[in-house]
C-alpha cells in the first residue's frame, strides 16, 4: 500500500459494515490465510467486494463478503488522511512506484534508513533511562 502506508506501520482497524464504507478507504480482509490492506473499490452485489492496492497496477479478484475484517481508522506512525485529494495522490504515486523499481526500491530504502535512525535514537534514549534508574538505585 505505499505510498499510505509503509513497512512496520501500525493501524487501528474498526469493525463496520460493508454499507458504511466509501470508495477509496482502506480496508482489512483476509483470504488464504493472508491479511490485505487494500482501498475499497466497490461492492459486487451480491456476492463480495473489490479492493486494489494504491502500487497496484489493478484490483484484485473479488473478495467474498466474509473475507471484510473491518476498515483503517488510524494510522499510528503518521496522521492519516482520507481526503479526495490525499487518496488520489497516493494512488498516483501508488502507481509510479508499481511501475518504477527504481523508485520503489529508493523509496523503501529512505523508509528503511528513516526507521533506522529513529530507532537508534529511541534506543539511546532508552539506554540512559535505564542506566539513570540504575543510578537512583544506587
Amino acid at each position: 500500500m505505499l505510498p499510505a502506508l509503509w513497512p512496520g506501520d501500525i493501524v487501528e482497524i474498526a469493525i463496520c459494515s460493508l454499507e458504511d464504507l466509501r470508495p477509496g478507504e482502506i480496508v482489512l480482509a483476509l483470504r488464504d490465510s493472508r491479511f490485505f490492506l487494500h482501498r475499497f473499490v466497490a461492492p459486487c452485489k451480491p456476492s463480495g467486494f473489490l479492493l486494489c492496492g494504491d502500487s497496484m497496477p489493478g484490483s484484485d479478484p473479488q473478495f467474498p463478503l466474509e473475507a471484510f475484517l473491518g476498515r483503517l481508522v488510524r494510522n499510528a506512525n503518521d496522521a492519516f488522511d482520507t481526503t479526495w485529494f490525499a487518496v488520489k495522490w497516493s494512488r498516483a504515486l501508488g502507481l509510479l512506484l508499481c511501475h518504477c523499481s527504481l523508485a520503489r526500491r529508493l523509496a523503501l530504502k529512505l523508509h528503511h534508513l528513516r526507521k533506522a535512525s529513529a530507532g537508534e535514537f529511541r534506543d539511546r534514549e532508552l539506554a540512559a533511562d535505564i542506566r539513570s534508574a540504575e543510578l537512583e538505585a544506587l
